[in-house]
């Protein structure tokens, strides 16, 4: 019986636990999870709930028999879908014709929205260096925006000298980056794509980006391309992010057939709420974000007076300084600065002016989602907090969607003679 007959809608870690009874005693469940018996019969029950931070479908995934996805006969190609946040870089390449065979996701908070968004017939992993290469399907494609964490490299000489392994088996030890590699050089996909941050071009001078680059290339000699984008050429946010590709065999791929309109087309208004009676009325956020009867946004997403003057005195004394930190104000007619992960404590980095006598607010979880390229149709399961969080640390998808039209016609057999494969799809819709 397949994983997903087991789901819960209450608690959708329970289907792990019930999936797993099927193959091993209940106390072997428990150990694994360093729980007692009682604790997950509490689970099971819905009296209680599992911690987030607790990772039970990460914990589990072991104990569980590995299960092929069922292929889609119509699907262009197949792709795995890694550090997978809330998917908007699957979402990107589904609207291509492929289909999601693998996600993994630690982030329980980000489970949840992907699960809401995405409905699959394979379970969401949690950490992948829990995971082996064998229980990942065969796929076309590896999509990874990974974490870059800070690592030093030392000189191959050295490392020959003490005895120890030199190559990106060693120089990458202990960073998530080294998941991706190993997964790459054990089902050798046609194609790869990786994004991160654009200083990840210029941390440590250098010298990590050299690991990564010369571990895709001459470690596993792919063709590899790299690229700096600004997703400002899309949507109202300056938001530079680096994308790396990669390609088994090589190809005629080129950053040069790109089409980026202007930047700084796109400004806020196209974003923000409506306030003249054409905001949608969306069933799933049941006026959470926006009271359609005031024709307003909530009055929460206003900044208190304390919250303002604290602000506004913090830019004061930098400026004072000479130095630019502090709160970022725009109109609907400008751009903003690039959406963070820390949206959630203050806002401040983008505050919605509401005029000379009024005080800013913040964007909602709804107009975040859109800065993103995220269409309406997607929902938003979890607490504004971690939305925010969330959204802060997506990818533009409007970004995503155009560099997969550059790579589709190298995904699957006979594509690449199909050039008419590069004008499909050309602008991501959000609505």
């Amino acid at each position: 019986m397949r994983i997903q007959e087991y789901r819960t809608a209450e608690h959708p870690s329970v289907e792990y636990i019930i999936a797993a009874e099927q193959v091993h005693p209940i106390r072997t469940i428990a150990e694994a999870l360093q729980v007692s018996v009682r604790t997950l019969q509490r689970w099971k029950t819905g009296e209680t709930e599992p911690r987030p931070y607790l990772q039970v479908r990460g914990a589990l995934q072991h104990l569980l028999p590995f299960q092929e996805p069922l292929a889609r006969p119509e699907a262009a190609f197949r792709f795995i879908d890694l550090f997978a946040g809330i998917g908007g870089i699957r979402q990107a390449f589904e609207s291509f014709g492929g289909q999601c065979v693998f996600t993994s996701e630690w982030d329980s908070y980000a489970q949840k929205s992907y699960a809401a968004n995405y409905p699959s017939d394979h379970p969401i992993n949690g950490d992948i260096t829990m995971v082996e290469e064998r229980q990942i399907p065969e796929h076309d494609l590896l999509l990874a925006g990974f974490p870059c964490q800070p690592f030093s490299i030392a000189g191959v000489s050295k490392k020959n000298a003490l005895g120890r392994a030199h190559g990106f088996a060693d120089e990458t030890q202990g960073t998530l980056f080294f998941d991706v590699a190993r997964i790459i050089a054990h089902h050798r996909p046609r194609a790869f794509l990786l994004e991160n941050v654009k200083n990840l071009k210029s941390h440590d001078r250098g010298r990590t980006f050299d690991v990564i680059h010369r571990t895709l290339t001459q470690e596993l000699g792919y063709d590899v391309h790299y690229k700096i984008i600004d997703a400002a050429h899309f949507v109202p946010q300056h938001r530079e992010r680096i994308i790396i590709v990669g390609f088994r065999e090589g190809t005629a791929f080129d950053w040069d057939m790109l089409d980026l309109p202007p930047k700084d087309e796109q400004t806020l208004a196209s974003i923000l709420h409506r306030t003249d009676g054409t905001e949608p009325q969306l069933p799933w956020d049941e006026d959470r974000f926006f009271d359609h009867s005031r024709k307003r946004v909530h009055d929460k997403y206003t900044l208190t007076p304390k919250l303002w003057e604290y602000l506004q005195a913090y830019k004061a004394k930098h400026q004072e300084k000479g130095n630019g930190f502090g709160f970022g104000l725009v109109t609907p007619k400008q751009t903003a600065r690039t959406l963070s992960a820390r949206y959630y404590k203050d806002g401040s980095e983008i505050l919605i002016d509401q005029g000379p006598r009024s005080r800013p607010r913040r964007l909602t979880p709804r107009e975040c989602a859109r800065l993103m390229g995220f269409p309406d149709t997607f929902r938003i399961p979890v607490s504004d907090t971690r939305a925010y969080k969330q959204f802060g640390n997506s990818v533009v998808i409007p970004v995503i969607h155009e560099v997969a039209r550059l790579m589709r016609p190298f995904l699957s057999d006979g594509a690449a003679n199909q050039p008419e494969l590069f004008a499909t799809n050309k602008r991501w819709q959000t609505s």
